[in-house]
């Protein structure tokens, strides 16, 4: 993914007014993001603990999402398993983001939602730059690059339903 900007991420996001866009928190730390190895940029609002955001590159245009979620309240044994990069953590480290449709439908209250890491950072999970709390991801036959591939699938099949 390529660097991004404050003023990219603002004008990316197609489910919510741009007044909304230009008030909702954005990451301060951009120049140090590992753009290289991200699929898309996620982060949580540092102020609204039910809040979270997702900026990716689309056929060359960028596509930002809001997004909200109810942190789970799971026992110790539970594992749950994202939907993006398909990486399994305890405790709520899985939750259901859900983002308002953009357009008409959206404005009537209609969402939809995709279970995802709760600190999006699928892409560093899949490269092993981040370990999950649990110590490993599943070992696959798939190439990094077939899961990456698949990965961005799965995100674009939620994007494609807002």
């Amino acid at each position: 993914m390529r660097a991004l900007t404050e003023q990219d991420i603002r004008d990316s996001f197609i489910n919510c007014s741009k007044g909304e866009a230009k008030r909702l928190a954005v990451p301060r730390d951009l120049g140090e993001r590992p753009w290289d190895d991200l699929d898309f940029l996620g982060w949580r609002d540092p102020g609204a603990p039910d809040r979270s955001y997702l900026v990716t590159e689309r056929e060359d245009r960028l596509v930002g999402v809001a997004m909200r979620f109810q942190p789970a309240q799971r026992g110790f044994l539970h594992r749950s398993m994202c939907s993006l990069c398909l990486t399994t953590h305890p405790r709520g480290g899985v939750a259901l983001m859900t983002a308002r449709k953009a357009g008409p439908a959206g404005r009537e209250g209609n969402s939809v939602g995709a279970y995802m890491c709760t600190d999006l950072a699928c892409s560093l999970y899949l490269r092993g730059r981040k370990v999950p709390e649990t110590g490993a991801r599943f070992e696959e036959s798939l190439t990094l690059e077939e899961q990456i591939a698949r990965t961005r699938g799965n995100l674009f099949a939620f994007l494609d339903k807002l």
